[in-house]
């Protein structure tokens, strides 16, 4: 396939711009290289990127928290893309796996995500049960601002 997932690197915000785009969420460099250095001097945070031809075509946004409901770690998966370019190669199902290395070097005991409730997010829906996720609970969000 030739490719790699590694760490994020500061080379690799302006493809991410891209990708967010293609998630649903658009920005500028400008405002993503602010977010993304924010979250990476966290230690709990990490970001990983799917690389191919020097070409940024996967990003897992990742982060580890303390759980109220059970004892132990657990991750969660905030941002996850790959290129509409490159679906349905396998990609997305390594870069998951990379999430879930991630998380058991962090000594968690579970991994989550959100994936919205749009009609378009169905494909989405349908990959992570193929990848042995349980949709267990519908997200709410309110701005506050």
């Amino acid at each position: 396939m030739g490719f790699e997932i590694r760490a994020i690197q500061p080379t690799d915000f302006n493809d991410l711009v891209e990708l967010m785009s293609e998630l649903g969420y658009p920005t500028t460099l400008e405002e993503l290289t602010k977010r993304l250095e924010l979250l990476l001097s966290h230690e709990d945070y990490e970001a990983l990127v799917v690389v191919k031809n020097n070409r940024v075509i996967g990003f897992a946004g990742v982060c580890k928290a303390l759980a109220f409901e059970f004892t132990g770690t657990y991750i969660r998966i905030i941002a996850f893309v790959v290129s509409f370019r490159e679906r349905r190669q396998g990609i997305g199902t390594m870069l998951l796996k990379a999430c879930e290395d991630w998380a058991i070097q962090q000594g968690a005991v579970a991994i989550t995500l959100n994936s919205g409730n749009r009609e378009e997010r169905q494909p989405a829906h349908t990959f992570y049960t193929n990848n042995g996720y349980v949709g267990k609970s519908t997200g709410f969000t309110k701005g506050i601002i």
